[in-house]
């Protein structure tokens, strides 16, 4: 297992739409077991395999609170099958926006297919901080960015602080 290099915005393979995983083989379980190893070294509760410069349909997700064992989820492919009709606001970060937090508005529940790491279909139906990590994450399979989901001012003002943090880093 290796942690790999989180690629932050503004980057345009971000809203890059990743394709899907045709067998779970030996690297796409490379790839899960690093991307949780990066998940969990950010100190992030959710990754997409496009955040680590990879455009497979592969998430990683752990929402264990600090006092519990780690509870990792291994999705390959994933898709939404079902969104509940109450929605719920909830503060929202990314690991590719870094220090960035902002209200989004989302499905309370949705229940998720997926095939796990040995490439048996699965179901997983979630609510809470999970439901939210699993919509995130596989928002980001879509070239989706949980910043495409704010006002255009919003948006604006935290791609112009990255874009400055990112020249300011450089030019260090």
């Amino acid at each position: 297992m290796a942690v790999r290099p989180i690629i932050t915005a503004p980057d345009k393979r971000l809203k890059a739409r990743s394709q899907p995983v045709d067998s779970v083989d030996d690297e796409v379980r490379a790839l899960l077991d690093d991307m949780l190893e990066t998940m969990y070294a950010a100190d992030g509760i959710g990754l997409a395999a496009i955040q680590v410069g990879v455009p497979k349909r592969c998430i990683v997700a752990d929402v264990h609170m600090a006092d519990e064992p780690p509870t990792p989820l291994k999705l390959v492919n994933p898709e939404i099958v079902w969104r509940s009709d109450e929605r719920v606001s909830r503060e929202e970060g990314c690991l590719s926006f870094p220090d960035h937090y902002a209200e989004v508005e989302r499905p309370e529940s949705v229940t998720v297919a997926y095939r796990d790491e040995t490439g048996t279909a699965q179901e997983v139906t979630a609510v809470g901080t999970l439901a939210v990590c699993l919509q995130h994450e596989i928002d980001h399979l879509e070239g989706v960015l949980f910043v495409d989901y704010l006002s255009l001012v919003k948006r604006s003002i935290i791609l112009r602080k990255l874009t400055k943090a990112r020249r300011a880093a450089a030019g260090a």
